[in-house]
């Protein structure tokens, strides 16, 4: 029992139940014990109490290190491995200077005083039981800090925490590093100027007002931290003009996030005189420390927020059952003769997507691609106003540390002898790197391939598996059945790999050794894009332009290791298959993988982390506290960067343009999702996942290129899509050209060829002929080829050339004037709106209005001094003569009374 209330640890107390610590991970997945994890939230009462500020409670904490550590035992042995480390760091420190010395001694002196308990402060356990890999981590770790001492930074060490194993650094930066730091990555600050921002007027203001009304209730409930229409004037920073900037608060002036990034720049750049030290990626990689991060600020109060219809005008020609057109089997043996009245369902289905406005929905959506790249470029530049980022560019950033300890490796393993300094990488030394990138990328799209061909031959079997069934209900739904189950296995595999390509992606970008962080980056985009995008629509682009047109004809069909027939299209076409395909996919992708995962992964390996530290953890009786805030975020996922945000939104951009002819609903899915996902991502960022250090940045980079890239590919194959896969451009040649009264009657049997049953080869005719109930002599597929009883049987007909023409010259015309009209779009709207254009103009004339007064100010300060001065100096000139003449006179009345007194 005394176990038992000791395992209890910081939970909260419920009634009725009973924590044990053998059992905590069952009570927390099969009894649903889930409060258990909220022991790791610290009360909104005490954030200043709980690890958001030092043990004074007068700095805050701008960053955590952590560190794995051990409680020992106790014993003389964990005592002397203590005083030797500390000897040891006393030492350094009187090698570093005076200042060092003194931060170091308190520190000894600290560490003396916890001798008898036995527990190794630096080291976290017995020395006995230290080997000379945790040695040189110990030692690397205290030289890294001490340089961080010596650059100005604050620590403070809790090795006493609550989580079995893990001790930490909190780091402050003082007030002067804030201010060298800022001055040195020229961060703009705002001063003391503030002015009022113009608003909108007119149509512009009444059309943004009602656009602001209908997204607020997507809008978190945030307060305003001061007006939107008022602004302060910002600056770069400089120490040498602190008079410029509003210094009222210094303890804000820095906000969590300006801070957060100064550190992480110093912990980054500084380095250890230990072999392939360079910063702190490097510690974490060498495990040297466990994590880095900045800290929430505080806890939250979660908030949920989350409603179309189309019609079918027109009965089709299939749908008449008095034609009673016979069609010819959909596979061999199994298959047998088919009435084309019962694809009526399908026709119908199919004519939602494939009529005449899918053209002008597909020219609306291209300009509204064009219209969407504008715009963001416009809220761009908005947001770099508002973010104070205009002007801002982007400096070289500092190499990564793998990539300086390749240089290192290189040169040391050259020729002693050599003079030169070898200081970069060459492309020869990246060749097998790149060959390997080549081969794995061509490999990785061969596997998506082989996949595609895979699920090809699933439909092609299965087919004939349900067409052999006894069950009429299966026969008669067996196409959609295989068109179903196909989509859901290409989902499937679709997930799967993604992940894989991820890792796939990343490591060969870690194979290149890419020299900056931003380049690093760039390489894992386009890597990650080139495989997710072929993963995601190779499967669609087979559908909308290859299945149907690889057939052959009957009598003569094209096969696959000699006993699989390719498939044909149903007689509606393709457009619907590729609609199934495309909304499985897209939603599939968006509910599980968008969603689902992006909330349920980070929750699951949050709770693995508390398992683990629980199951250590029982019997101390600290944890009935509650844990600190950086102990709190410890148990958060770590931030792996915004790659994966991005690419959601890229391919998700892909579906609604791409094949948005096919797929009309696409974009009202798109916003469906985003409108609950923005408020997931948001809860995410917050509450799942370690705070990410802010990094200053102009535009979205090598993003944007990705999306202009889609955007004009999208043109081209929504004009492949409307030219070939519906039947748009076939009615239109008919009515125009065919058609004896100009009308669509007889467009069906324009586009069905004649084949006479007697032409089957040999074991391939249906094994029931008499399905229909009657003999067939001909039967009709669709094509455009010459009769049987014509001089040239079953040839390409006339026809046939004659759409080929007209399709290929529609993509011709509908691509360059959708491009035509995209360029206007883009050349009619600025990329800079005309308010924020204004406004810049106008804050480079208060900056110089403010520095004028300033300089009058300070001209006008030393000309009072100068004249008080100038007073002084003649006061004190006068004084001075006085004081003269009077001393002057003094000696000569003296002389003659010592005269006198003589005399």
């Amino acid at each position: 029992m005394a176990e038992e209330a000791d395992g209890r640890g910081d939970l909260p107390p419920t009634p009725g139940s009973e924590l044990q610590a053998p059992h905590f991970l069952q009570d927390v997945i099969f009894h649903g014990k889930f409060k258990l994890l909220k022991a790791l939230t610290p009360q909104e009462s005490s954030l200043c109490q709980h690890g958001l500020f030092f043990l004074d409670g007068q700095r805050r904490v701008d960053y955590v290190l952590s560190y794995p550590s051990k409680k020992p035992s106790s014993g003389r042995s964990g005592r002397q491995a203590t005083h030797l480390l500390t000897e040891n760091a006393v030492a350094r420190s009187l090698r570093r200077g005076p200042q060092s010395r003194e931060r170091h001694i308190p520190q000894h002196q600290g560490q003396r005083a916890k001798e008898p308990s036995g527990v190794d402060v630096e080291l976290g356990c017995p020395a006995e039981t230290l080997n000379g890999h945790e040695d040189q981590k110990i030692l690397r770790r205290e030289e890294f800090e001490g340089k961080l001492r010596d650059m100005g930074l604050e620590l403070e060490k809790d090795e006493e925490t609550k989580i079995s194993g893990v001790s930490f650094v909190k780091i402050h930066a003082p007030w002067n590093i804030l201010c060298r730091e800022a001055e040195l990555m020229k961060l703009k600050m705002p001063t003391k100027k503030v002015y009022e921002v113009k608003q909108l007027r007119g149509v512009v203001e009444k059309i943004s007002s009602l656009v602001s009304k209908v997204v607020e209730p997507l809008h978190p409930q945030v307060e305003e931290h001061q007006p939107k229409n008022i602004k302060h004037l910002s600056h770069t920073f400089s120490r040498e003009k602190q008079h410029l900037f509003d210094l009222s608060d210094k303890d804000y002036f820095f906000d969590s996030k300006t801070r957060s990034s100064i550190v992480f720049e110093i912990l980054k750049r500084t380095k250890c005189k230990a072999k392939y030290s360079m910063g702190i990626t490097s510690l974490l990689g060498h495990g040297v420390y466990t994590a880095a991060y900045p800290l929430h600020d505080g806890d939250i109060n979660e908030e949920n927020a989350v409603p179309n219809d189309r019609k079918v005008r027109k009965i089709m020609e299939i749908c008449n059952t008095m034609n009673n057109i016979t069609m010819c089997p959909l596979c061999d043996r199994v298959c047998s003769y088919w009435e084309l009245s019962s694809a009526c369902a399908t026709a119908r289905a199919s004519h939602l997507f494939d009529n005449p406005a899918t053209v002008f929905f597909s020219i609306f959506m291209a300009l509204w691609a064009a219209m969407f790249m504008e715009h963001w470029k416009r809220r761009q530049m908005r947001l770099n106003y508002e973010w104070d980022l205009t002007g801002f560019e982007d400096e070289e950033d500092h190499p990564r540390a793998e990539y300086e300890l390749r240089v290192m490796q290189k040169s040391t393993s050259k020729d002693q002898k050599a003079q030169h300094k070898i200081k970069k990488l060459t492309c020869q030394d990246r060749l097998p790197a790149y060959m390997t990138n080549l081969v794995m990328m061509l490999l990785m799209i061969g596997v998506t391939f082989a996949i595609v061909f895979g699920v090809i031959l699933y439909r092609i079997s299965t087919k004939a598996a349900l067409y052999m069934s006894a069950n009429p209900v299966t026969r008669s739904n067996a196409q959609l059945t295989v068109k179903t189950t196909a989509a859901i296995i290409n989902l499937v595999v679709i997930l799967i790999l993604d992940e894989v390509y991820g890792a796939v992606a990343r490591w060969l970008t870690v194979l290149e050794v890419p020299k900056t962080d931003k380049s690093f980056e760039e390489r894992l985009i386009f890597k990650t894009f080139i495989l997710k995008f072929v993963n995601a629509f190779t499967p669609i682009i087979y559908i909308a332009f290859f299945r149907g047109r690889l057939v052959g004809r009957p009598g003569s069909y094209l096969y696959v290791f000699e006993s699989y027939r390719m498939e044909e299209c149903a007689h509606g076409g393709c457009l619907m298959e590729l609609c199934i395909q495309l909304s499985i996919t897209m939603l599939g992708k968006q509910l599980i993988q968008n969603n689902l995962f992006e909330i349920g992964v980070p929750k699951l390996k949050k709770l693995i982390r508390y398992i683990r530290s629980k199951q250590g953890a029982f019997q101390e009786e600290e944890r009935q506290k509650k844990l600190q805030r950086y102990e709190t975020d410890h148990f958060l996922e770590p931030f792996a960067g915004l790659t994966p945000e991005y690419m959601e939104m890229i391919i998700q951009f892909g579906f609604v343009t791409l094949f948005v002819a096919s797929f009309p609903l696409a974009p009202l899915f798109a916003l469906l999702n985003n409108i609950i996902e923005i408020r997931l991502d948001a809860k995410k960022f917050v509450t799942e996942l370690r705070r990410p250090v802010a990094a200053r940045a102009k535009d979205i980079g090598i993003w944007y290129n990705l999306l202009r890239g889609v955007a004009n590919v999208a043109v081209i194959i929504n004009a492949f899509v409307i030219s070939f896969t519906s039947d748009f451009i076939p009615r239109m040649v008919y009515q125009y050209m065919y058609s004896p009264d100009g009308s669509m009657h007889g467009f069906v049997n324009n586009t069905l060829s004649y084949f006479n049953v007697s032409h089957f080869q040999q074991g391939k005719e249906p094994m029931d002929p008499l399905y229909l109930g009657h003999p067939v002599q001909m039967c009709r597929y669709k094509d455009y080829r010459d009769p049987p009883w014509s001089t040239t049987p079953y040839e390409i007909s006339k026809e046939f050339w004659a759409v080929l023409a007209v399709r290929l010259a529609f993509v011709i015309v509908f691509q360059n004037v959708v491009m035509l009209m995209s360029d206007i779009v883009d050349w009619l709207i600025p990329d800079i709106p005309k308010d924020i254009s204004l406004q810049i103009h106008k804050e480079k004339i208060l900056l110089v209005d403010l520095f004028l007064k300033e300089e009058q100010g300070k001209a006008g300060n030393l000309e009072r001094r100068s004249c008080v001065e100038g007073k002084e100096n003649w006061s004190s000139s006068n004084n001075n003569n006085k004081h003269s003449s009077s001393t002057a006179a003094q000696p000569r009345s003296g002389l003659h009374t010592n005269s006198t007194n003589s005399l």
